[in-house]
């Protein structure tokens, strides 16, 4: 038979044999060898390609396996006592499909693995042209082990992936045995300053407000500030007491308003500025994607510009709460691929040092409550690196019981265990990026005077800004009403509390 002949058929009764099993072809079985990796704590084992590197070191939150063009992802998630389980994690966690533009699946269906229920799909989107060894195909597989337990294997690479099944065919559940390592302390090393290009005045700014014996100073979100003053200069005078921080939020709909800056400025305020890459009217399913393909440079290279002239110390915070699905920038909506996130962070932290900018201080800030609250979409898998981040932001509000299932917390309860989670994990000044306390559920007055009796026990929080503003629902209504002017009372609370920080809030320009 002919040479041809005889490939042909040979090609054709290799794919008969995968189309009779339903099964993608596995092109590097032949060639590949296999070692074994068993986590004794979580309880399971799976084989894995001998060539690449085992990383537990965060097994907290996930176990990585890795080689320069592949990652395999480990995660395990216990719903006992939560509004989940593992079906609902299988149709949340896979909802970024509905965004079929940008994500093309190849096949998404449920099976059986050793007797138990899987659920795999598999996808790829296009290569993005601002990210080197871009990892643009996916594979995920969620092995059910009860109703309120679950495995996920996320798999992503450079190439297209061919022996996907048969890691998902080796992975076994077994007895746990033995506690999960703690992470690192600190997972979040501090950079020294001197090794950043930063101007004398920023340097001042980092020492006066965040070194170790620096003392607590307070901010305020004021709607109408720094556009006018007015009415936060009302306020201060009601309360007796000048606010070191303000914070103004940003968009892709509007360059960086140096007039408001130069406002803030002139009264002796620090900007906390806020750019979140979203927009108010457009589509935003495809923002990562399209700022990772070059198409928001111009606009990112202008509005490092702006900063640059306004050539005094800015706070910048950038994509805040992104472990939020209420954010379009978190992975939620991007393959449940955080390093994406890392991508544009890193992306835009090099354009600002092309254009040499050496007036900002750049605040990571994951929001106190994931959601999804799965392991995929934990806060640490979102920090871009130690030397592109300043300052460790902290938020975690009282949101009151406006809407159902909410429930009205203390700030002791809200921070205690945040404060500790993140003073262990990170090096970093750390501080409250905003903050507040809704007035439908509880005493708002009475919440005020227990968040003063209890932020000094935490010493590492070294700059606290109210949020004074309000949260409407769908009809228009206020939901979560956080005002500081809200009421006599709640100015008095505030008056009475702040006079201690008086000789202290001058800013040191």
């Amino acid at each position: 038979m002919h040479k041809s002949k005889l490939w042909f058929y040979s090609v054709l009764a290799i794919l008969l044999l995968v189309l009779m099993n339903d099964l993608p072809i596995n092109a590097s079985a032949a060639n590949s060898t296999y070692s074994k990796y068993v986590n004794t704590a979580r309880g399971y084992q799976l084989n894995y390609p001998s060539n690449m590197e085992v990383d537990d070191s965060i097994e907290q939150v996930r176990t990585l396996i890795h080689d320069e063009q592949t990652q395999i992802e480990i995660y395990y998630d216990n719903f006992y006592n939560t509004v989940h389980d593992a079906n609902k994690y299988i149709n949340y966690s896979n909802n970024f499909i509905d965004n079929k533009k940008d994500h093309f699946i190849e096949y998404n269906k449920n099976t059986k693995v050793a007797g138990k229920k899987v659920h795999i799909l598999k996808w790829h989107r296009n290569k993005l042209a601002k990210v080197e060894n871009d990892k643009n195909y996916y594979f995920s597989a969620e092995i059910i082990k009860n109703k309120n337990e679950i495995f996920t294997i996320f798999i992503k690479s450079a190439q297209p992936i061919y022996n996907e099944i048969d890691i998902v065919r080796s992975f076994k559940i077994l007895k746990p045995a033995g506690n999960v390592a703690a992470m690192p302390s600190p997972l979040f090393k501090q950079t020294v300053p001197d090794s950043k290009q930063l101007s004398e005045e920023t340097k001042a700014v980092l020492q006066q407000y965040f070194s170790n014996d620096s003392s607590l100073t307070w901010g305020i979100f004021e709607p109408s500030a720094p556009g006018s003053m007015t009415r936060l200069n009302q306020m201060e005078e009601r309360v007796n007491h000048e606010f070191s921080f303000l914070i103004r939020y940003s968009d892709l709909d509007e360059q960086v308003p140096l007039q408001e800056f130069e406002n803030a400025y002139n009264e002796g305020k620090i900007l906390e500025l806020t750019l979140q890459t979203s927009h108010s009217k457009i589509d935003d399913s495809s923002i990562f994607y399209d700022i990772l393909n070059g198409k928001y440079d111009e606009y990112l290279h202008q509005y490092a510009k702006n900063i640059k002239q306004f050539g005094h110390p800015v706070l910048f915070r950038l994509n805040n709460e992104m472990n939020g699905d209420w954010c379009v920038y978190s992975s939620y909506y991007f393959s449940k691929d955080t390093d994406l996130y890392k991508e544009v962070w890193k992306y835009i932290y090099r354009i600002f040092e092309g254009e040499e900018i050496d007036n900002v201080l750049w605040v990571w800030n994951p929001n106190h409550d994931s959601m999804p609250g799965f392991a995929w979409n934990h806060p640490v898998l979102y920090y871009p690196g130690d030397e592109y981040v300043d300052i460790v932001g902290l938020t975690a509000y009282n949101t009151g019981t406006y809407y159902p299932g909410e429930k009205w917390n203390n700030f002791y309860t809200l921070y205690h265990s945040l404060y500790n989670e993140y003073a262990a994990l990170s090096a970093k000044p750390l501080m409250i990026t905003e903050f507040g306390s809704n007035s439908v559920g509880g005493d708002k007055v009475q919440w005020i005077q227990n968040m003063f009796s209890h932020i000094e026990t935490f010493p590492r929080i070294k700059v606290a800004i109210w949020w004074s503003g309000t949260d409407w629902d769908s009809n228009g209504n206020p939901a979560r009403i956080y005002r500081m002017d809200e009421s006599e009372a709640v100015l008095d609370a505030f008056r009475l509390n702040l006079q201690k920080y008086n000789n202290s809030s001058v800013v040191g320009f």
